[in-house]
């Protein structure tokens, strides 16, 4: 518990100054609620002693109780106003510092980590550390201030019952220790369990329009529901593991107090106390172990946020590019690859490949599935670090040039389009934040969808649903091209920009295209035929390595992959349905 504690201290370390100054309030607001029990004490002794007290000093003793009273509110008010928001202003932090973290880490992290882990690391387990953290501190630290402050003042009364009181301290922290060791266990697989749930909700979520298409909702929901049952299976089982030691340190606390009431009467009765000491003692049992009582259920929920933390450094050592390069501007943007090799999951995926570029050519890359064409261009845009060989553009190796500084010479028409839950007129914006209202209006009728954009209700401020589902593929891929046109950046990467794609808006993106290309050095991805042959260079691509290089008149001659290729498109592409005769 205490380890934890101080890592979560060490965690929220840029706030020290204002946690240092809670605590010491904290310390105030201890001796605070000790000095009644003295005063009343004190005054019960008079009584007994018959003095005579007079107004003056009844009146005395109610101002001193309301000023300690109230100076225990405004403590507790001064507190909570260091201490509340630190959790928040934290988490705050550590959601910038993970979004920035995640802007520079290698594509390949996201191919090992789920978008359900990351989203629930980002949001769920961060809005738990907002929640409990600083609580949980405070019920530890401000706990064991108070029980502290409570002993010592014991002390000046008697020593033996103050050693009778650390007694229930010290059978406290051995039940919380065994608390801890079967919580430390049980942490991680709580904290499994509540991921596996939060994904197979997601999942079904995302799901149901095709559990519905099939009728499979039965079927389907297996593991929906096996995930809820196992939920329930483990919280229970941790809450039956929790029970002997959360009821042994509760016993050992008020076990204590009753000894310390019985010492104190034997003291009495062997005249080493007077009687209203006696009455102090038994208001302090009453007291004195409520600071920890509850600290048993701070330690589970320490362990939770432990887990949680360790999740946290997770993303924090994802292995990031190198950003040790310089901002450099590009003269000319001539694209090499020179015996470039890069392996995925120990399985290489580019082998040896050598390749030139000139600043204004079109390159057509083809190839079977798997055979390394969208790796090649990942590649150029630096989203994975290559094993051997260099990458330049304009004779510089992408590796000297900061990501950004890379990324402003290159524009992406993505095979998968992905729209923001934003306006058309802030999706187009993207390509070039401070571009103005008629460079996105120009930009949209150069990519042919500013028609269609008109046509909708609020035009330009239409917002685009989560995944585009109020757009079409053509109209959502011609928004994307529109983006990269307002971009205006040297180098175009079509990723399979052309395929699946209905005849309808094939002709409309292909306008597109042509107006983005423009005086632009091209890479082209695609399986259309009529999108590749007049491309200045056409590369064969299979298993890794470049089998064929050449334009379309040379390597139709030659008999190979791209042959083959343009025989098996020019069938798909001729078939059509025949009508026939009954």
């Amino acid at each position: 518990m205490f380890r934890i504690t101080f890592r979560i201290l060490h965690w929220m370390a840029p706030y020290k100054g204002r946690m240092i100054a809670g605590f010491m309030i904290s310390f105030v607001n201890s001796i605070l609620i000790a000095l009644p029990i003295f005063l009343a004490a004190q005054v019960f002794a008079r009584i007994m002693s018959q003095e005579t007290i007079s107004n003056k000093d009844i009146f005395n003793v109610f101002l001193a109780m309301v000023f300690l009273v109230a100076g225990r509110f405004v403590m507790t008010y001064a507190k909570s106003r260091l201490h509340e928001s630190i959790a928040y202003e934290m988490t705050a932090d550590e959601r910038l510092k993970i979004g920035e973290k995640l802007k520079g880490v290698k594509l390949g992290y996201f191919d090992d980590q789920t978008t359900n882990n990351l989203t629930t690391t980002v949001t769920t387990d961060l809005t738990f550390l907002e929640n409990y953290t600083m609580k949980m501190i405070d019920i530890v630290i401000n706990g064991y201030i108070l029980i502290t402050v409570l002993i010592l003042s014991l002390l000046t009364i008697s020593v033996q019952v103050a050693l009778v009181a650390l007694s229930g301290v010290i059978l406290s922290l051995i039940s919380i220790y065994l608390l801890e060791r079967t919580s430390k266990k049980n942490a991680p697989l709580y904290h499994q369990q509540q991921n596996q749930l939060i994904e197979k909700v997601i999942e079904m979520i995302r799901g149901i329009k095709v559990i519905k298409t099939f009728a499979k909702e039965d079927t389907s929901l297996k593991s929906f529901y096996a995930a809820v049952d196992n939920s329930k299976r483990v919280n229970t089982k941790v809450e039956l593991q929790y029970t002997p030691f959360n009821l042994l340190h509760l016993l050992s606390l008020k076990v204590i107090s009753v000894f310390i009431v019985v010492c104190a009467v034997i003291l009495y009765f062997n005249g080493h106390i007077d009687l209203s000491t006696l009455i102090m003692l038994s208001i302090f049992s009453f007291i004195i172990f409520e600071s920890i009582e509850h600290i048993n259920s701070a330690a589970h929920v320490l362990e939770m946020i432990a887990v949680t933390l360790e999740d946290l450094q997770q993303i924090k050592e994802a292995p990031t590019l190198d950003e040790g390069g310089h901002e450099i501007a590009v003269q000319q943007h001539r694209i090499e690859f020179d015996h470039v090799e890069f392996s995925f999951s120990n399985k290489k995926v580019i082998n040896d490949v050598t390749l030139e570029v000139q600043p204004g050519t079109s390159l057509a890359i083809i190839g079977p599935s798997g055979s390394g064409k969208t790796t090649l261009c990942n590649l150029l845009m630096r989203f994975y670090d290559i094993d051997k060989g260099n990458i330049k553009v304009g004779g510089i190796d992408i590796r000297e040039m900061t990501l950004p500084s890379l990324m402003s010479q290159i524009s992406t028409v993505f095979q998968k389009v992905y729209l923001f839950n934003d306006t058309i007129y802030n999706n187009i914006l993207f390509g070039k934040p401070d571009a103005t209202k008629s460079e996105i209006i120009e930009a949209a009728k150069q990519a042919q969808c500013h028609d269609f954009i008109m046509s909708l209700p609020k035009g330009y401020q239409t917002v685009i649903n989560e995944k585009g589902n109020n757009l079409s593929g053509g109209e959502k891929q011609r928004i994307s091209i529109a983006r990269a046109i307002l971009k205006d950046a040297p180098i175009i990467i079509f990723d399979e920009a052309t395929a699946s794609i209905d005849p309808e808006n094939e002709h409309l993106i292909q306008s597109a295209i042509d107006h983005l290309s423009e005086g632009k050095t091209m890479i082209t991805i695609a399986h259309k035929i009529n999108t590749i042959k007049n491309a200045d260079q056409i590369i064969v691509l299979d298993e890794g390595q470049i089998v064929q290089r050449g334009t379309h008149q040379e390597l139709i001659q030659e008999h190979g992959i791209y042959r083959d290729f343009l025989s098996i498109r020019d069938q798909s592409e001729s078939w059509k349905i025949e009508s026939g005769e009954a």
